[in-house]
């Protein structure tokens, strides 16, 4: 049994990670469910991050392809978003060395109202797609001009990116949510890939815990990206103002906890 875990923890455990994949797949932000879950059950800190990449990467690789096959498109399309986002990533993680991270948290304790208020100002937010209207140069400029600074934001802070690229390029580049959500799954499924590739050469994760969870992931990932299939804009919008409503919580906490 995976860290000598109870049958009653590993099945609290279960629920949680079965729970943030629900909720990434369809609007990212599950990280700020399953961290908490692990430490509360007792994985060690340094194993904490490694552990639910390696569970949260397994999950996300099951939405990704499940969303890119429903809108049909080839994952070459993506590779320029992709490249500049881990490139910007790691610009992001050494940008870590010269700035205090305090202050991105003062800037997300000012922005995350305004995002959510974008999202639940307009009820059919993410519901029309108007990319169209756009010259295909324009939209892929808008991607990238999109990718980057979160990006970059992804390798300083992190918490809540795919939420942010999920809104980003719903409300800049007009596509509906479930094709905004492709694209934030594939730059994130890079970027966990990147990172967990890190933490297993580092020995920062713990691997038998990590994959058990990963099934529990891949499950809720697949409950996740169905109800996004099947409801669309109206599943995901609630889904994205939640994850910003949890993060804005963390972010306070973290500031004047």
């Amino acid at each position: 049994m995976p860290m000598d875990l109870s049958i009653f923890q590993l099945l609290g455990l279960s629920m949680c990670v079965f729970t943030a994949g629900v909720i990434d797949a369809m609007a990212g932000g599950g990280g700020l469910i399953a961290l908490p879950a692990y430490a509360a059950f007792g994985v060690p800190p340094a194993l904490l991050l490694g552990t639910n990449k390696l569970s949260s990467t397994l999950g996300i690789w099951v939405s990704t392809a499940r969303y890119i096959k429903h809108i049909g498109a080839h994952p070459k399309e993506f590779v320029p978003m992709v490249v500049v986002t881990l490139i910007a990533s790691a610009a992001g993680a050494r940008a870590v060395l010269l700035i205090d991270p305090q202050w991105i948290r003062y800037m997300l304790l000012a922005a995350i109202p305004f995002v959510s208020v974008a999202v639940l100002g307009k009820r059919d937010f993410g519901k029309d797609d108007t990319s169209a209207a756009l010259k295909p140069e324009s939209l892929r400029v808008r991607e990238l001009a999109i990718a980057a600074p979160i990006g970059a934001y992804d390798g300083f802070f992190g918490p809540g990116t795919g939420t942010f690229l999920a809104i980003g390029f719903s409300r800049v580049c007009g596509y509906t949510l479930i094709h905004a959500t492709t694209r934030a799954k594939v730059i994130n499924m890079a970027s966990n890939a990147a990172a967990l590739g890190t933490f297993l050469w580092a020995g920062r994760a713990h691997l038998e815990l990590g994959i058990a969870m990963g099934f529990i992931n891949i499950a809720g990932h697949f409950v996740g990206s169905s109800l996004a299939i099947k409801k669309g804009q109206s599943a995901i919008r609630p889904a994205l103002v939640m994850i910003c409503s949890l993060l804005f919580m963390k972010v306070a906490y973290d500031v004047f906890g």
